[in-house]
């Protein structure tokens, strides 16, 4: 029916078929149920009469409380799992967080997230990292979504969600292809069975405004037809000279019960994102004599013509159909088109030492791109009783198709620049003419999944499951051929929890995931993908009288068959596979309610990360990271309502591009604070104030160049609902 397996490059035969086996045990094992499952399925579809639709982990939601946890999550592995169910780390940003920190875009909320540091190397363009890697694995309600390149045109607008949930370590078992870092699952708001309406204006520093909407309830008298509406448009200036942004984002979505078993759900999502005078990379943070520039927060590196606009629409359809009180039966379909509109400017050098001025070394580029996605998936799930035990299943089939097109465009600096803290961004506009597109790509690929929860003993639970995957690119981007091709590449899933107490566990789990190569070998033949693995182990408990879930987990993630240059034949660089990038670390996690009325989420991670050499790389990723939100709410005053949010790093470091010696950035703290009060059961007043201590940082080291985060600030916001 497929091609044959492909060949592996660089991989221990010995090892490659013991992963092999393993996960064609453990797929092997999850089918095993099949024929006793079927029986079960007729029996009970005798007896049944009527049977209503009952939502699944997905629709869990977290709005309207002020929880700062959740209850399941099925992320990882498609099974509905409680935290300690799960063997991997699983933290979750809830919509309690991002309502009490106005957390208004996925920066914002991964910037809360345990374990995940979000790079800014420039103003509209950003990269997110996990346990050293870059991450590279979306889903929207658990579905994947396909990122080429690792990074976010813009901001994503957190109003359509309810909350935003992170795997840390490699999640190739739900998500594929990609890096072993972690994989971010956005949830969105689905409609709700009574009446609501809620609309929050808000004003802040640097002209800050924004107005949010959000409708939903039934729409027929027996509540069958269900339907949301949620619309907001922010508008605002910056503390970075020029720049100015302009959002807007409009969220609709139908649920229709169809039969009392079968759920039909649509819903299209749309946001515009325009930014006037962003950067194209950065500020330069040295200059010709090596000494660092050190300049103003406020200083930009973009001319007042630059701009970068996006579009995107994504769509879905997802019909649901309970086969019995055990089983179900899930099929989604998406579709995503993203416009990107952009002139850029790119400073190539660095100042002049003696006289701040930089010369004339600068790219000037029109860059449109088009991306187009179609992703379907099918699955089933449910129990299976045997051997007196009742297991959790989930078999299921996924495809995918991505097209990518780049147009890149280019004209020649005419002059010098002025010392960039006193530039106001006069700068000759060139024409660059109309996009070409000549860059286009497109991927498809195509997997069968599945996943179990086996119930061993009354202290003993297995999580395993197995994914066979077939890839196919074909194209080209910017010169380079990127026609590859994978057939069967398996990725395994292995857990065990052994439960300690009725409320703690320990675990551990190996995980997988690859990404595709488009370097060759001597032969000509395209090298078999990399193949990140992670290995975990830790311990689970439910503490603080069960309100709060704690982790502590030591980890390793790996690299492996990462090409590297072995020879040059005919003009042609000659690769073989390679041991790549080695993370080890700690983390420690606590989210939950830790006493009546106060709520917290915190972590902190330490990673220590090397090459194939032993050396330390990555060194802008922080070696050491704490995360907490915390909240409280007095019993003697209900109405009232405090937070705090912290951000602390260790320093990080570069190797200079363009001169010897490193750039660095000290460790510092963020701290926000937050309080709200209810005038009333539909009126609530609110004040955000962020980096109180007005900290001056770096946003990033990931590049050459970089500029400085946003310092003290205020917003105020005032929320009406029903």
């Amino acid at each position: 029916m497929f091609p044959s397996a492909s060949r592996r490059v660089g991989v221990d035969p010995l090892a490659q078929a013991v992963r092999r086996a393993l996960g064609l045990a453990a797929l092997g094992s999850l089918v095993l149920g099949s024929p006793t499952l079927l029986a079960q399925e007729t029996a009970s579809a005798e007896e049944l009469e009527t049977v209503t639709v009952e939502a699944e982990a997905l629709s869990l939601v977290t709005e309207g409380a002020d929880d700062y946890r959740v209850a399941q999550t099925s992320t990882a592995t498609r099974l509905d799992l409680t935290p300690r169910e799960t063997p991997q780390s699983v933290s979750t940003v809830t919509r309690a967080q991002i309502e009490d920190f106005n957390l208004h875009t996925i920066n914002d909320v991964l910037e809360s997230a345990p374990g995940v540091t979000v790079e800014r190397p420039e103003t509209d363009r950003t990269y997110y990292t996990s346990r050293g890697f870059e991450i590279s694995n979306f889903q929207v309600d658990g579905l994947r979504l396909p990122m080429p390149y690792n990074n976010v045109h813009g901001d994503i607008d957190t109003a359509v969600y309810d909350r935003v949930e992170v795997v840390r370590g490699a999640t190739g078992l739900m998500s594929g292809s990609g890096n072993p870092a972690a994989t971010v699952n956005f949830v969105r708001k689905r409609p709700t069975a009574t009446p609501h309406a809620s609309v929050t204006g808000s004003l802040g520093s640097d002209d800050h405004r924004r107005l949010a909407l959000d409708v939903s309830g039934p729409l027929d008298d027996e509540g069958r037809v269900r339907g949301r509406l949620v619309a907001a448009g922010q508008d605002s200036d910056s503390y970075l000279d020029r720049l100015h942004r302009e959002r807007g984002v409009l969220y609709g979505v139908l649920e229709a019960d169809l039969t009392d078993s079968t759920q039909l759900a649509l819903g299209h999502t749309w946001q515009q994102n325009d930014t006037d005078s962003n950067m194209w990379g950065a500020l330069p943070l040295y200059d010709s004599a090596g000494n660092p520039t050190d300049y103003d927060r406020s200083t930009s590196s973009a001319p007042n013509w630059s701009y970068w606009n996006g579009e995107t629409q994504r769509s879905f359809v997802e019909l649901t159909q309970r086969l019995s009180d055990d089983w179900s039966l899930k099929g989604t379909v998406t579709h995503l088109d993203m416009v990107s509109d952009t002139e850029l400017f790119f400073i190539g050098t660095v100042p002049d030492a003696d006289t701040g001025r930089i010369p004339n070394s600068f790219y000037l580029s029109k860059y449109d791109r088009h991306l187009e996605q179609w992703v379907a998936d099918v699955h089933a799930k449910g129990d299976v009783e045997a051997f007196g035990r009742t297991h959790q299943l989930v078999l299921g089939s996924d495809w995918s198709q991505s097209r990518n097109q780049q147009s890149s465009l280019y004209a020649a600096a005419s002059e010098d620049l002025p010392p960039l803290d006193e530039w106001d961004g006069d700068y000759p506009e060139p024409d660059f003419g109309d996009p070409d597109f000549v860059n286009d790509a497109t991927i498809k690929e195509r997997s069968l999944y599945g996943t179990g929860k086996l119930d061993l003993a009354d202290r003993w639970t297995a999580v395993v499951g197995a994914r066979m995957s077939w890839l196919d690119t074909v194209g080209e981007q910017y010169g380079s051929s990127q026609d590859t091709t994978l057939d069967h590449e398996l990725t395994p899933y292995a857990g065990l929890i052994y439960d300690v107490t009725d409320r703690a566990s320990l675990y551990a789990s190996y995980t997988e995931i690859f990404t595709p190569q488009t370097e060759m070998d001597r032969s000509g033949q395209y090298l078999d993908p990399i193949e990140g693995a992670s290995y975990e182990m830790g311990l689970k408990a439910d503490v603080f009288d069960g309100g709060a879930d704690a982790a502590l987990a030591v980890f390793r993630t790996e690299q492996n068959n990462v090409a590297q240059v072995i020879d040059n034949i005919g003009g042609r660089d000659v690769y073989a596979g390679a041991d790549g990038i080695t993370s080890e670390g700690v983390e420690v996690t606590l989210a939950g309610e830790l006493a009546p009325g106060w709520q917290a989420s915190a972590g902190y991670t330490y990673l220590d990360i090397e090459d194939a050499d032993g050396e330390a790389t990555n060194t802008y990723i922080p070696r050491h990271l704490v995360q907490a939100t915390t909240s409280y709410r007095p019993a003697s005053l209900a109405a009232l309502k405090v937070g705090a949010r912290l951000r602390w790093q260790d320093d990080i470091e570069r190797e200079r591009d363009n001169a010897d010696g490193k750039t660095r950035q000290d460790a510092y703290a963020l701290v926000d604070l937050m309080a709200s009060y209810d005038f009333s059961d539909s009126l609530t007043g609110s004040l955000n104030v962020n980096n109180v201590t007005d900290e001056k940082y770096l946003t990033s080291l990931k590049w050459d160049q970089g500029f400085y985060g946003a310092p003290r600030h205020v917003m105020a916001n005032l929320t009406w609902t029903y």
